[in-house]
């Protein structure tokens, strides 16, 4: 089941990202992130755009947000989603509807921008379902465990 995220869920979302954090590269983060940060996080971005949580049996399985794209008031209408799944929720259809349900309710953006560590064949399957074009590739910006990582640029026009 799909339903808003509130405060109240930093917790279990440290849980899932924080696993992104400490075993991949998809996120840039390295330091894990505590729960009090977390929680401000939800905070600031749910007084201005969506951030869903898909939620069943087995507690959180996954977790979508759209957030401003950069903070200069020129890119006002331009947002970037983030998505992430918890290990094994993974083709399973959860990243599709929290997707599908992140893009209905995101309003007046003109642009969604999508930033995917590469490689990362089944983020960039998902976001061009949803008609998503790749338009940038910068190589070896990041740096994290030992290795020189790429990432793509997608977008969304609305």
């Amino acid at each position: 089941m799909i339903r808003n995220a509130n405060a109240q869920d930093a917790p279990a979302f440290c849980t899932l990202y924080n696993h992104y954090i400490e075993k991949t590269c998809i996120t840039f983060e390295e330091e894990p992130v505590p729960a009090e940060i977390m929680e401000n996080r939800i905070r600031t971005i749910i007084s201005r755009f969506p951030w869903l949580v898909w939620e069943g049996d087995a507690g959180v399985q996954g977790y979508a947000y759209i957030h401003q794209w950069h903070e200069r008031s020129a890119y006002r209408f331009t947002v970037e989603d983030s998505i992430y799944l918890a290990p094994g929720a993974e083709g399973k259809g959860i990243g599709t509807q929290l997707l599908a349900s992140l893009l209905i309710q995101t309003d007046s953006p003109r642009r969604i921008m999508s930033v995917i560590t590469l490689p990362n064949d089944r983020s960039i399957a998902l976001h061009e379902k949803f008609g998503f074009t790749k338009v940038g590739h910068f190589k070896k910006v990041g740096f994290k465990l030992n290795q020189w990582l790429d990432v793509g640029y997608w977008e969304l026009l609305l």
